[in-house]
């Protein structure tokens, strides 16, 4: 008949216009490996040395998620944040929704009943409990050769102060070792420190899981 098509051309004309409509649809980019994941949180790590920061510990209301304090302000925890930031990781988010879940298997040190989205993911002892929970907690040893570019290490400074930073692909000359990008008070560095406290924890974090 006149103005009809026949089955095979209806159906192909259908399979046309499902393969049209799946190329205008956005596809979500492939997941990175772990590889480049850790390359590119190494490199974030490393541009943030080229940051004027001062070391600022105060409370500070920011939004959620998605919330950072005042770029030119933080501590160490910060320089952790802002590295996972920039390869698609929000920590304030990620901790957060885990504290919500699991609050009782965090530190309670500081006498709060709930989740704090504004802070809690800036303090070291929630960050080792939730690398160690939603990453890879590795060996603690005085090998540098166990620490590779990309692994997250915490020290005890002495009295109890925690600190953390971040293990980057550059070596020291006079001893070999990767160096480590940090901010203990002076900004983000870059320095040979990996030994220099008395190290608690050793984390490898890739993101959420699938």
């Amino acid at each position: 008949m006149r103005g009809r098509l026949c089955p095979a051309l209806r159906l192909s004309s259908l399979l046309i216009l499902l393969v049209i409509a799946e190329l205008a649809t956005p596809q979500s980019p492939a997941p990175l490996s772990r590889q480049d994941f850790a390359r590119q949180f190494v490199a974030a790590a490393v541009e943030r040395t080229h940051h004027s920061v001062r070391y600022v510990s105060d409370y500070v209301r920011i939004p959620y998620p998605g919330g950072d304090v005042p770029a030119d302000t933080g501590v160490c925890t910060d320089e952790i944040i802002r590295s996972y930031r920039v390869v698609g990781v929000d920590l304030q988010k990620e901790v957060h929704e885990d504290m919500v879940k699991n609050f009782a298997a965090y530190p309670n040190r500081w006498q709060r009943t709930t989740p704090d989205s504004n802070i809690d993911h800036r303090r070291v002892p929630n960050l080792m409990v939730f690398f160690r929970r939603k990453g890879e907690s590795l060996p603690i040893t005085n090998q540098a050769v166990d620490y590779a570019p990309g692994d997250l290490v915490t020290w005890d400074l002495g009295g109890g102060v925690p600190h953390i930073g971040i293990v980057v692909d550059e070596r020291s000359r006079p001893s070999g070792r990767y160096m480590i990008v940090h901010n203990i008070g002076e900004g983000p560095k870059m320095e040979d420190v990996l030994f220099n406290w008395k190290i608690t924890g050793h984390y490898r974090y890739y993101g959420p899981r699938e």
